[in-house]
């Protein structure tokens, strides 16, 4: 197989599928999952899970990180298939790719993980895709995998966008300009004036 050619996405199901399975038995996964859901009171994006409709730390949480671990084993399958780091950064949902930042954020016990069972982690924040649609290969791939992709999480870019304009909007109308990137509150005045 060419180094510039995507597999097939039945051999990238096959192989995330038994990533997964072999990320999820490992002895330190409940270490893991428990450091990366407890990260979650810093999963603080203005433009990424809030895209989620009727967005709730509490109950979107855990399915999030099923969805993000699924992520980054199709994406360890085509880097394992191809050998190519970019080929890898295949399209993940902007929630879903999220969550993945999250789980980076446990570095040793990822680390650890991967060597054991021997996947590779490939996350490129300049090279991601976040150009998620229905039909993309990391869509054919996930179905043949796990089945339909939940739409809650695995949002399609032109609505991601659609969205963002939405939250842009609500946030600029109280004063948190450019989508939460930047707002003119003083603090010190605000804890004279109660406010």
């Amino acid at each position: 197989m060419s180094a510039k050619t995507l597999p097939t996405p039945a051999a990238a199901a096959r192989r995330a599928m038994e990533i997964l399975f072999e990320v999820r038995a490992d002895e330190e996964f409940e270490a893991f999952e428990a450091a990366t859901l407890e990260y979650s009171s810093d999963w603080q994006c203005f433009t990424g899970f809030p895209v989620i409709e009727r967005w709730n730390l509490d109950d979107d949480k855990r399915p999030l990180f099923t969805e993000g671990l699924r992520a980054l084993a199709i994406k360890a399958a085509v880097f394992e298939l191809t050998g190519d780091e970019k080929l890898a950064e295949v399209a993940i949902a902007v929630p879903v790719d999220e969550v993945t930042h999250a789980m980076i954020a446990q570095p040793q016990l990822l680390a650890r993980i991967a060597v054991r069972t021997g996947f590779a982690l490939i996350h490129h924040t300049d090279q991601e895709h976040t150009d998620y649609e229905a039909g993309c290969f990391t869509a054919l791939a996930y179905r043949l995998a796990w089945g339909e992709p939940p739409a809650r999480y695995w949002l399609q870019a032109e609505e991601v966008q659609r969205r963002v304009n939405i939250l842009t909007a609500r946030y600029a109308s109280i004063g948190l300009d450019r989508a939460g990137r930047e707002h003119d509150i003083s603090f010190s005045a605000a804890r004279t004036t109660g406010v």
